[in-house]
């Protein structure tokens, strides 16, 4: 026997086994259960959703010979025969190659005989909208009245085309593209039925390919099982399909996070060299950068526990404002592949374009040991018997002229050293004391905070400060701040180089009664932008050009100069 494709061999045979439309399969089971039948059905979706299952399906429960029913037994001859497509009462026509009125009056002609075997003559019309304006002004009245052998279904993926008059006379249903999660269930289910091994981010990446269509899918697991020798694998599918990996991606996360463009170029150089698909690298990115804004403002939104915990540290690096931008870029990019000279020149313009934009955020970057003092030492200094570490003799022979040019190491240990030069690291003594008349919003600015950890305390107000105490309050709308894995412990770290080690932070979830530093910067932004709208409005040259050329003055495009 000839082998038979996967879309084929598995093609749905009851609405039990149909998958992704629940909607639908609802709907007709309790038509055919109360018998409550229309005589024009009309089926809506993008390709492989089922539109010629589902009429399949409904053909076999109308004229099974067990009666009309919602579960129609599969093996008497009616079944058969419709699954097979030799029904002589169900009649599959394609309205592409037969779109024109003479086509149309030779089925209505052949509608009007009694079915032969069957209980209804069934006629499905599939890509609808393809037929001539003058076919269908021919089926209007038969498709209002029909005979009662006679049942209609018509299928289509672009119903803004098919007229209203026809509209009005169907009821229709609209398939929805199948959700990655059912389609890679499908296909798990089916590989197992056949036998082949697979790895769980091979079949991902199907579903990702197929965009929502089930017959795309089981046509590119036929493909992939030939492309791995009987095998479906991770690698093998990427390659086949020239997809970005996500060890792609996450480079370029790296190299933006670490603001070095030759590594982003080094990313986009190995993707050349693989051959992959730069337009899907720009959408597969912008992807990402959506997943890391939701872990910003919506984590509970990402159900998988893994993807929070690798998200987490990119959330915590990047602005929530950069984001928005570099998923704009990204977007635009895509528009704009097709005009660059070639892909490559196009998608590394874009990185580049990523890495120019990023804003050079103070404290962004991971804190670092202050230097070493380069004043020199006091003369009159005690001599200690602490033996210094190599790094500070080089310290010290480097910041000192009181050293002679031929001293070596042993002579250094036996000479007078400065305390500063030998003292023990300790924590750095504290810069301010903590009390009542600490500015809150002041010290934001002081301990140059970057990333979420600065938009977590910006929306805090200053409860309490006593001792070594410090207490906070945020609105529960920015409840999703604390639940960031570190940004809390990070802000305590960075008001104890203020405060000292014994700084002790709490911060509790409620209504603000205070004016925050961010409702305050909210405040003076606006405020400096209406100066600058009034400052524009009032300028004669600007009052000029209004009343020259019946203009008017667009106050959101209005930025103020040396915006902080």
């Amino acid at each position: 026997m000839s082998y038979q494709v996967l879309a084929r061999k598995w093609r749905p045979k009851s609405f039990e086994t149909l998958v992704g439309q629940e909607h639908v399969v609802r709907a007709l089971s309790h038509a055919l259960t109360t018998g409550r039948l229309h005589h024009a059905y009309l089926f809506t979706g993008t390709r492989g959703v089922g539109k010629t299952t589902i009429s399949r399906i409904l053909a076999k429960s109308l004229n099974c010979e067990t009666g009309i029913t919602a579960t129609p037994c599969g093996v008497c001859s009616a079944c058969t025969e419709i699954d097979s497509g030799r029904f002589v009462d169900y009649v599959e026509m394609d309205a592409a190659s037969n779109r024109g009125v003479d086509d149309m009056a030779a089925l209505l002609e052949k509608a009007a005989y009694a079915p032969a075997r069957g209980r209804y003559k069934v006629y499905m019309i599939d890509e609808v909208h393809m037929l001539s304006g003058h076919a269908f002004n021919a089926m209007l009245k038969t498709l209002e009245e029909p005979p009662e052998h006679m049942k209609f279904i018509l299928a289509t993926t672009d119903p803004q085309k098919i007229p209203v008059t026809v509209l009005s006379r169907c009821l229709q249903f609209n398939l929805k593209q199948m959700p990655q999660s059912h389609i890679i269930d499908h296909l798990s289910r089916i590989l197992g039925e056949e036998g082949v091994s697979f790895e769980p981010g091979a079949l991902r990446h199907l579903a990702k390919g197929a965009h929502g269509s089930m017959r795309d899918a089981l046509s590119l697991l036929d493909q992939a099982i030939a492309h791995g020798a009987g095998k479906v694998e991770e690698a093998g599918v990427r390659d086949m399909l020239g997809t970005v990996g996500e060890d792609h991606l996450y480079e370029l996360l790296d190299a933006l996070r670490a603001q070095d463009p030759a590594a982003l170029i080094a990313v986009a150089d190995g993707m050349e060299a693989r051959s992959l698909n730069f337009d899907s690298a720009l959408q597969e990115f912008a992807v990402l950068l959506h997943r890391i804004a939701l872990m910003q403002m919506a984590p509970q939104a990402l159900g998988d526990a893994f993807e929070r915990e690798r998200l987490a540290a990119y959330a915590e690096s990047f602005d929530a404002e950069y984001l928005q931008l570099a998923y704009q870029i990204c977007l635009h990019g895509r528009e704009e592949l097709a005009l660059a000279p070639d892909d490559y020149t196009g998608f590394t313009m874009n990185l580049l374009r990523l890495h120019a934009f990023q804003p050079q955020v103070p404290g962004s970057a991971p804190m670092r040991a202050p230097a070493p003092q380069t004043a020199p030492a006091p003369r009159a200094a005690p001599a200690v018997a602490v033996q210094p570490s190599a790094t500070e003799r080089q310290a010290h022979a480097g910041s000192t002229g009181s050293m002679p040019e031929d001293s070596s190491p042993e002579r250094v240990s036996g000479q007078d050293v400065g305390v500063e030069e030998v003292s023990p690291r300790v924590p750095a003594a504290p810069t301010q004391a903590l009390g009542p008349d600490v500015d809150w919003h002041a010290l934001i600015q002081q301990a140059q905070l970057g990333g979420l950890v600065r938009e977590l305390a910006q929306n805090c107000e200053m409860l309490t400060c006593e001792g070594q105490s410090l207490k906070l309050r945020l609105p529960p709308a920015h409840r999703h701040l604390t639940a960031m894995p570190g940004t809390q412990s990070k802000l305590q770290d960075s008001l104890r180089q203020i405060f000292g080690e014994n700084l002790r932070l709490s911060i509790e979830i409620g209504d603000v009664s205070s004016q925050t530093p961010a409702q305050r910067n909210d405040e003076v932004r606006k405020q400096r932008h209406a100066e600058a709208v009034a400052s524009l409005a009032a300028d004669p040259f600007v009052q000029e050009l209004v009343e020259r050329f019946d203009g008017t003055l667009v106050e959101a495009s209005v930025k103020p100069i040396q915006e902080k």
